[in-house]
């Protein structure tokens, strides 16, 4: 059994997810070393807590790293993308806002080496989306709302999260409009309406703190790194085919359906 730990380029260091990053990969260090934090201006110290850390602007130099973990800004994103496509090295991002183009450059890079783009990497999201497209396939004709709530500091609206979930309710042929609030330091909350005659289903998850996603980038940096080139999934990764269709009958049941699908 290999018990070297993974070694961990943590880029956008600076910001929420990156802090949390930080610091729960130092409560194990037997399963992750971080090698370098980079952050978008210089950094105050050069070591901190033993993690060397870069500018972004001095990306190209950081030491060789098993996978990056990305929650950066849009602008960021790019260089990182190109970091690991020159080095051959796996790329989990949770950056949102990202332009076409951007997203066409990560497909493409998904030929060179494996990555993972996610809005969300709590556990409980993805439940939530599998739950979301079961609804919207059980309730045609029915109005589909998503609102999401975040801290005044978060710029893009709606939320990569809520337009996640927004794909997902469309497979299920629904149509879902968005609304967007922020106000205080609201980590993250999510609800999924489904509104028909005299009736209306509400599915909800509520992120209580950063710890969660950093949890689920860590957990997904560990099972992408060495993979084959591809462009993974959250599901994929941190799910086995099994669990995946105890999900689905749960949601089956919570639909009304019996076992065996839709008819």
């Amino acid at each position: 059994m290999n018990t070297t730990p993974l070694r961990v380029l943590i880029h956008g260091a600076s910001g929420r997810m990156g802090q949390a990053l930080l610091r729960l990969a130092a409560e194990s260090t037997a399963s992750w070393q971080v090698v370098a934090a980079v952050t978008r201006r210089p950094p105050a110290q050069r070591v901190v807590d033993g993690v060397p850390h870069f500018a972004a602007s001095e990306l190209g130099g950081v030491p060789d790293f098993d996978v990056a973990i990305d929650f950066s800004l849009p602008e960021g994103f790019d260089p990182v993308l190109a970091l690991c496509t020159a080095r051959g090295r796996a790329l989990v991002s949770g950056t949102t806002g990202l332009e076409p183009a951007q997203r066409q450059a990560l497909e493409a890079a998904s030929r060179q080496v494996p990555l993972l783009w996610a809005s969300n990497f709590s556990v409980g999201v993805a439940v939530l989306n599998e739950l979301v497209e079961r609804a919207a396939l059980a309730l045609p004709g029915w109005d589909c709302d998503i609102v999401e709530s975040h801290h005044v500091h978060k710029k893009d609206a709606p939320s990569g999260t809520a337009l996640t979930l927004g794909d997902s309710a469309a497979r299920g042929g629904a149509q879902p409009r968005y609304a967007s609030l922020r106000a205080g330091d609201i980590v993250g909350e999510h609800l999924v309406q489904f509104a028909g005659q005299g009736e209306r289903i509400e599915l909800v998850h509520r992120a209580m703190n950063r710890d969660i996603f950093a949890r689920g980038a860590l957990q997904a940096a560990s099972r992408l790194a060495g993979r084959e080139p591809g462009l993974y999934t959250m599901r994929g990764l941190l799910f086995d085919a099994n669990w995946i269709a105890a999900v689905g009958r749960v949601a089956d049941l919570a639909a009304g359906v019996p076992f065996g699908g839709f008819a």
